[in-house]
């Protein structure tokens, strides 16, 4: 039995011995979840402040996660093409508190996305970054706890999500001044 096998085994026979902390995970591992929590964030972040610097460099912020999410996504894809790896659930006896996926295992989508979303948060903006990085950790151990995913699948999505967000922070950065113009343009409209 691999290492990931193991951890993957360890971490979800907790599952199934508190029903409060198996709902909660529950929850916490819906996609939706995380989506909505970082919408509510990253509007905070977009309309928040009245303090032009700080609001510009949010918005640039938030660009950055949208695009980061987009992309990853697009690598989990193209990875989920080239290589299918089992859930969980396919391969080992488990508790078993979601309902089936069925798109492969490894890397997983949703920590690439909120990998995605976090590290480019936290790149711009310290204190919503480590809250989104909280949910982001949270979420991918509950993705195992539920039975849905194995470490490695988190890991893998993980790094793609967070290296993607950095890559496009300091494309961002290279592209000056064009990302501030463009919000100036926006700004001109009543958009940001």
């Amino acid at each position: 039995m691999s290492v990931d096998e193991t951890l993957f085994l360890w971490i979800n026979g907790l599952a199934g011995k508190l029903p409060l902390l198996d709902e909660f995970l529950k929850g916490i591992a819906n996609d939706y979840f995380f989506i909505v929590s970082s919408c509510l964030v990253l509007l905070a972040l977009w309309f928040g402040t009245r303090e032009i610097h700080q609001r510009e460099e949010n918005q640039k912020a938030v660009i950055c996660a949208s695009a980061s999410l987009g992309i990853a996504t697009g690598f989990v894809h193209l990875g989920n093409a080239l290589y299918f790896h089992p859930r969980p659930f396919a391969e080992l006896p488990i508790n078993l508190l979601f309902y089936q996926p069925t798109d492969p295992s490894f890397p997983s989508n949703s920590a690439a996305v909120v990998f995605a979303i976090a590290v480019a948060i936290l790149l711009a903006d310290r204190k919503a970054g480590i809250f989104l990085l909280f949910l982001a950790f949270l979420h991918g151990f509950s993705r195992i706890y539920v039975g849905i995913h194995y470490p490695s699948d988190v890991l893998a999505g993980a790094a793609i999500g967070a290296l993607t967000a950095f890559l496009i922070f300091r494309l961002i950065k290279l592209l000056e001044p064009w990302p501030s113009r463009l919000l100036g343009l926006i700004r001109r409209f009543y958009l940001a």
